[in-house]
């Protein structure tokens, strides 16, 4: 069974057997960034897997009231206060127990890890989309994760903490305050959101986190924050254990990213992850869940942190992680090498397909072999050297740049090695992964509810597993089309609404539709215009798998208003295709 991941907010039930005898892990699965289905009506619980309170049982082998309250920093307790009270041992007890040495107190605890007191707890009410009713929206829940604070008057989280957020609060350690927060940038890529706070009180007696240098493997990190399990602040430490591109669940994309041992649990999110010098080396986001692995979380590096914050300062918002708009392939093979006139000498990757809508189109062709990349040479494989020892993608040579930064690109054409300057842009994809916080798009005429495709969109209709539920279709859309047009989006009927004039079209879901009276659709606000200005006696859509539907034009405009008054449906369209 493939290993899934899941961000570090969800608490997830044991893995149950399934029939086939296989273990079946209740966790998003690897590249899902799915909401989690309504809390019930009568016992709200926290969605999108943010920490739960629990009731804790009393253990008698746990840690032991001197231990606890040498852990709050009180001191350590006397014999005297330490045994059970006894009568006849009142008169001697002054005399015989003496008091030993003071232990630090709680300011001096604080002082060995100051950063501490910059981890902020991060209280979050959300209201996500309703993608499979778009004219509405879900019930709202409450969330609680992790941050910390930064200069600048800046406070850092995970985007999966505050993403859909109708309101963000923070409280710091030992304060019982929660100060009303702003969200100034969400990066759904990295997973990274920046908040602030209006209010001074909020800022006073606490200093900012310093960021440190890229740990290396076997480095000792702290993490630290409020998972589930409690109210206060937790830490726990490990080891850094693996380096490398990796999937980002939230974000479906894949950047640097730090493997590490230490324990991160549902809450942790956003929260800090500090070296043995007490400066951050990065973010908790997401853990590993799976039966043949334990204590694997993964932190998101301060390279990916300082662009995130770069990015943000140089251009007032959020612009985005930029790509290179192609499919290669390896050339490891010797015989594949000679056929596309390599030198012994040479190494690259071979590219199989380019975006049309990427800049890189125009200059790059299928076939052509990559040798480097701004002066990087990218190796058979299509890794570049990074650290000693160690080699990682070339994508994170990628990564590095920001949206509108041109990089030299070295080909192989036809024997021939050229160079290009090429403009670097974010990833356009024919189904999207996010829709940037924005409500879902719909349009209705005689019941039929057409929508567009996207991640979120799926998940809602087949639930976490779409990559196995959904239409085959759809899926192999979202796995390999390409848009041909920035603004191109794959339109569907969603469902029907029952009436009498769409009587034998009840059984329709999620079906693409191709053409509307023999134009084709290319998006969704292109489709409603075509309807609304259609003055022919019939309307016709040509939908996928060859099927048609035909609607007699004004019967049908004239059944939507009743249709609409009967779903309590406020309008015949979203508000952004009113425009």
């Amino acid at each position: 069974m493939k290993p899934s991941q899941k961000r570090a907010r969800k608490h997830k039930t044991q893995p149950a057997e399934n029939p086939t005898g296989e273990a079946k892990e209740a966790s998003v699965t690897h590249l899902d960034e799915s909401p989690s289905p309504e809390p019930p009506e009568t016992t709200p619980s926290l969605n999108r897997g943010r920490a739960k309170k629990r009731r804790l049982r009393n253990n008698p082998s746990e840690t032991t009231t001197e231990q606890q309250q040498q852990q709050r920093g009180g001191g350590v307790v006397s014999q005297r206060s330490s045994l059970p009270h006894h009568p006849h041992s009142d008169c001697n007890n002054n005399a015989t127990t003496t008091v030993s040495p003071a232990a630090p107190s709680w300011e001096n605890v604080v002082k060995v890890v100051p950063s501490m007191d910059a981890v902020v707890k991060v209280f979050c009410v959300h209201t996500d989309p309703n993608f499979s009713l778009p004219w509405q929206m879900k019930r709202q829940y409450s969330s609680g994760s992790s941050g910390f604070i930064i200069g600048g008057r800046r406070v850092l989280t995970n985007a999966h903490s505050v993403e859909h957020h109708t309101q963000v609060k923070l409280k710091k350690r030992g304060s019982d305050t929660k100060y009303l927060a702003t969200v100034l940038a969400i990066g759904t890529e990295c997973d990274i959101a920046l908040l602030t706070v209006s209010d001074d009180e909020f800022w006073e007696g606490v200093s900012p986190v310093e960021f440190g240098d890229l740990p290396a493997l076997q480095d000792a990190v702290t993490v630290v924050g409020y998972p589930i399990g409690g109210d206060t602040i937790s830490v726990t430490s490990g080891v850094v254990s693996r380096m490398e591109i990796l999937s980002y669940v939230h974000g479906s994309t894949e950047l640097l990213g730090l493997q590490i041992d230490a324990a991160i649990n549902s809450g942790n999110s956003g929260g800090p992850a500090f070296n043995d010098k007490g400066k951050c080396v990065g973010i908790a986001f997401q853990s590993l869940k799976h039966e043949d692995a334990e204590n694997i979380g993964y932190v998101i590096p301060t390279p990916v942190i300082g662009h995130f914050i770069r990015d943000y300062e140089k251009h007032n918002k959020y612009t985005g992680f930029p790509v290179i708009g192609i499919e290669w392939q390896k050339m490891e093979n010797p015989d594949l090498r000679k056929k596309m006139g390599m030198e012994s000498n040479q190494k690259g990757v071979r590219i199989r397909r380019i975006e049309p809508t990427a800049p890189e189109s125009q200059v790059l062709k299928p076939s052509d072999v990559i040798l480097s990349f701004d002066g990087v040479d990218i190796a058979n494989d299509g890794t570049v050297p990074f650290r000693h020892g160690e080699r990682i993608g070339f994508s994170y040579l990628i990564s590095q740049k920001y949206t509108g930064d041109s990089a030299l690109v070295k080909i192989l054409r036809n024997k021939e090695i050229l160079e290009f300057n090429v403009k670097l842009a974010i990833h356009k994809k024919l189904i999207p992964a996010h829709i940037s916080g924005k409500p879902p798009s719909y349009f209705i005429i005689a019941g039929f509810v057409f929508t567009t495709v996207s991640v979120p969109y799926l998940r809602s209709e087949y639930g976490k597993e779409y990559e196995f539920d959904a239409p085959v279709k759809l899926l192999k859309k979202h796995l390999h089309a390409m848009a041909q047009s920035v603004d191109e989006q794959l339109v569907v009927v969603s469902q029907v609404l029952v009436s009498d004039i769409n009587i034998g079209y009840e059984e329709i879901v999620n079906t693409q539709v191709v053409a509307f009276n023999g134009k084709p659709v290319k998006n969704l606000k292109c489709l409603a215009e075509m309807v609304e200005n259609c003055e022919d006696e019939y309307m016709e859509f040509n939908l996928d798998y060859h099927q048609i539907v035909v609607l007699q034009t004004k019967t049908a405009k004239e059944a939507t208003l009743d249709i609409l008054t009967t779903h309590c449906i406020p309008s015949a369209m979203s508000d952004d295709l009113k425009t």
